[in-house]
């Protein structure tokens, strides 16, 4: 059975996970290539940042009209991040302008009763895009081996004997079903991407004391927010694990070096807009009768006296 595969362009294999491999973070940068970036100066280079944003933007507002219309592939966009690595901005910033009808994101807060009574992937099955759909998941399943895997006292109701406590090949099991699920999406044409915002523990900082030190940020941070960052070797680890594990062809994991959000935003958008125009969509194609029934229609509605 064919399986629908997003198109990335080459100049991002540095930082593209599309099978299974050992990745440690700490060699891949958290500033997209420093070197280059410094020798051109941050105003040139947050400059070229810009105009690859708004072609990028542009094309997939026309990519999307497309999509939409032929109603032939969904779109699942994951991102991923440590706290403050400006998952919403990009967001924002990207998804601008594309039609809403056909366009939603979908954030993941701590499961309900109900969602805890079934198996993990239960709620993000429900919110998987429909052909013609771009959905946007904030946060996403990945969560239950992140959080989850960080503090266990989150894990839903489980026999005993399935608990990562008996079970040693509990997370493994996890990531298989993870594999599955977004197999099974891109099966059945739905284009998987997932970008996980890198940054540093020192960013992080930064940008937590910006929104201390500015009270109209304080509400973009909470006390739950200094908590975990306590937690931070924990949560490398644990995406250290998930990128090896869940790294494939139809569902590759893209390592966006997102220090600076400017060239991170212009890296996703590239990547989202590239990935959707690669696909074999277009606007329906009317038959004669219907085209000649439209032109009668046009006639007649210009033949109306006012």
């Amino acid at each position: 059975m064919s399986i629908t595969k997003p198109r990335i362009n080459k100049q991002f294999k540095d930082i593209v996970i599309s099978k299974l491999e050992k990745v440690k973070l700490s060699k891949h940068p958290s500033d997209y290539r420093q070197e280059d970036v410094k020798k051109a100066g941050k105003k040139k280079a947050h400059d070229l940042a810009f105009q690859v944003l708004e072609k990028s933007r542009e094309e997939l507002i026309a990519a999307h009209e497309k999509l939409w219309a032929c109603k032939k592939y969904g779109v699942l966009i994951i991102l991923q991040g440590m706290d403050t690595s400006g998952k919403d901005g990009t967001i924002r910033h990207i998804m601008s302008g594309v039609n809403p009808q056909g366009c939603k994101v979908q954030g993941f807060k701590v499961p309900t009763a109900e969602e805890h009574s079934h198996n993990f992937l239960w709620r993000y099955q429900k919110a998987v895009p429909a052909r013609g759909e771009i959905v946007i998941f904030n946060r996403s399943h990945y969560e239950d081996v992140l959080a989850v895997k960080v503090h266990p006292e989150y894990m839903e109701q489980l026999p005993s004997e399935l608990t990562p406590e008996v079970n040693k090949d509990f997370w493994q099991s996890r990531y298989e079903d993870i594999n599955a699920f977004e197999k099974h999406l891109a099966r059945n044409g739905i284009v998987v991407l997932k970008f996980f915002l890198h940054i540093s523990k020192a960013e992080q900082k930064n940008r937590l004391l910006d929104r201390l030190t500015n009270e109209a940020k304080y509400w973009k941070v909470s006390p739950a927010d200094l908590k975990e960052r306590k937690f931070w070797d924990n949560y490398v680890e644990a995406y250290e694990d998930l990128l090896s594990n869940t790294g494939h062809s139809y569902a590759p994991w893209v390592i966006v070096p997102a220090n600076d959000k400017k060239i991170a935003r212009a890296i996703i958008a590239d990547i989202i807009a590239d990935s959707i125009n690669g696909l074999d969509i277009d606007f329906p194609k009317l038959t004669k009768a219907e085209i000649d029934a439209l032109k009668h229609a046009k006639l007649d509605l210009e033949s109306e006296e006012d």
